[in-house]
C-alpha cells in the first residue's frame, strides 16, 4: 500500500487528464450529435475528435498494445456502427415512452439516453483494450445522470432506460436486444470478494425482459428469461424461465385514525 501511495503521489507519474476525457465526451457527442451542442462547446469535426483521443491515449502508451494514432483510428472507423446503434436505442426509447414526443426530445433531454451514448463510446475503448479512460468516461455520464453502467458490461442494441436515477450495471453483465430498465435497477454481483475479478459475477438479460423500478438482480449465473416481465422492488438471485411475471403480492392495509371524524368508508 505505501509503495502504491508512493507510486500515485510521484511528480513523474503519468495518468490520463480527467479535464481533457471529459471534453473528449463531449467533443465526440456533439461530433455524433450536433444538437447535444452548447454555446461553450460547439460542434466538433472529425480531426478535432481524433486528435483529441490521441492526446488522451498518448497518457496511457505503455500500457496500450497499439499505438495511441492506431487505437485512435480504429475507434474513429468504428463510430459509424456506434452512432446506428445508438440511432437504435433513442428511436426504441421513443416507441416505448408514452412521454417523448420526438427522437430530438430523447436525445437532447433523456438521461437514460445519454447514459447509454457515453457507454457505447467507452465501451468501444475498453474492447480496444484502453485502460481507464474508459471508466472515467462512464463514471462522468453517472455523475450527471445517476445511471452506472461499466464500460465493460455487454449491451446489445436497442436499449432502453426510463428516468435512470439509480440505475447500476455491472462489469460482466449481458444484456440482450429490446431489454427496458426503470430507476432504481441493479444488476450486481451476489460477491464483491477479490477472488471473483476476472469471473463472471453479474446477470444475463436475455432479449425483451422489462424490469421495473427498485428491482435487484444478482449473481453471475443468474438468467433471466427472454419475453419476462420483472415487477417493482423484487430480490432476485436465481435464474427464471422465459415468459415469467415476477411480482410481489402486496397487501396494502387502511383504516380510519383516531379522532378522523369526516373519514367515509
Amino acid at each position: 500500500m505505501r509503495l502504491l501511495r508512493r507510486f500515485l503521489c510521484r511528480k513523474d507519474a503519468k495518468f490520463p487528464s480527467k479535464k481533457m476525457i471529459i471534453d473528449f465526451v463531449r467533443n465526440v457527442t456533439t461530433f455524433m450529435y450536433p444538437v447535444l451542442a452548447e454555446m461553450d462547446n460547439p460542434c466538433c469535426s472529425a480531426k478535432k475528435v481524433r486528435n483529441s483521443l490521441c492526446n488522451i491515449l498518448s497518457s496511457v502508451r505503455n500500457n496500450l498494445s497499439e499505438p495511441p494514432e492506431v487505437i485512435a483510428g480504429r475507434f474513429m472507423d468504428a463510430l459509424n456502427g456506434i452512432k446506428k446503434q445508438v440511432d437504435a436505442d433513442a428511436g426504441f426509447i421513443m416507441e416505448g415512452d408514452p412521454a417523448a414526443t420526438s427522437v430530438d426530445e430523447v436525445i437532447i433531454t433523456y438521461p437514460g439516453f445519454y447514459a447509454i451514448l457515453v457507454y457505447r463510446l467507452a465501451n468501444r475503448l475498453a474492447l480496444l483494450g484502453v485502460p481507464l479512460i474508459p471508466r472515467i468516461m462512464t463514471e462522468y455520464a453517472h455523475s450527471l445522470t445517476g445511471i452506472d453502467i461499466h464500460p465493460k458490461a455487454t449491451i446489445d442494441s436497442p436499449f432502453f432506460i426510463d428516468h435512470g436515477t439509480g440505475i447500476v450495471v455491472g462489469e460482466t453483465s449481458v444484456i440482450g436486444k429490446r431489454v427496458k430498465l426503470y430507476q432504481g435497477v441493479t444488476i450486481g454481483a451476489l460477491s464483491v470478494s477479490k477472488e471473483m475479478s476476472g469471473k463472471k459475477r453479474h446477470p444475463t438479460i436475455e432479449d425483451d425482459v422489462v424490469i421495473y423500478a427498485g428491482t435487484t438482480i444478482l449473481g453471475g449465473e443468474t438468467v433471466i428469461g427472454h419475453d419476462s416481465i420483472i415487477g417493482g422492488n423484487v430480490w432476485l438471485t436465481s435464474s427464471v424461465p422465459p415468459y415469467s411475471l415476477v411480482y410481489h403480492e402486496n397487501v396494502m392495509k387502511i383504516r380510519e385514525r383516531n379522532g378522523n371524524k369526516n373519514y367515509k368508508k
